[in-house]
């Protein structure tokens, strides 16, 4: 699991870090095998952090620090990784980048990668399958359905932004 909240201690460094993510395997004292050091060698190459790996925390910009936190969910290799809003704080070349890395994860590990977004357009692009939450009816399945279903139209007032189905973009109504 990727939250949004600051990690404790920013002092670690990435390899330390992503690390923590086999502690579950681990035995009382932490000691890693050599399957965890794979796994943790694996995240980190997956992620393209070889560079940054003795790194400190505290010395990376917000999009690296992001791949360092999704590297170490990707270490506990579970068949799930949740993610609570992967782009927050992030430049537009940024977002693009950790949602395609986490589109390119999952369909090359196996893994299915559930996050939560606010960046509907960038979703439509890339994910396989969305939920849109609107409070009223909740709508599931591939972007192209929830097009063809009219799903976006009713997510924002209509007066404020409307949805472009060719385009799979907003617009803002002036």
């Amino acid at each position: 699991m990727v939250l949004t909240e600051p990690i404790a201690s920013k002092n670690l460094s990435v390899l330390e870090l992503v690390a923590l993510g086999r502690q579950p395997y681990t035995n009382w004292l932490g000691t890693l095998t050599d399957i965890d050091k794979q796994k943790i060698k694996g995240a980190i190459n997956s992620l393209e952090l070889d560079e940054l790996q003795h790194k400190k925390c505290y010395e990376l910009s917000d999009g690296q620090l992001q791949r360092v936190m999704i590297a170490r969910a990707f270490t506990q290799d579970t068949s799930i990784i949740l993610l609570d809003e992967p782009t927050t704080h992030l430049d537009l070349y940024h977002k693009i980048q950790i949602l395609k890395l986490l589109r390119t994860i999952a369909h090359t590990s196996q893994k299915t990668v559930v996050f939560t977004t606010h960046e509907i357009e960038m979703a439509i692009q890339l994910c396989d399958k969305m939920v849109l939450l609107d409070g009223k009816k909740n709508y599931f399945g591939q972007p192209c359905e929830l097009i063809e279903q009219k799903a976006f139209e009713s997510l924002f007032p209509s007066d404020t932004v409307s949805f472009d189905p060719k385009t799979g973009s907003f617009r803002i109504k002036k």
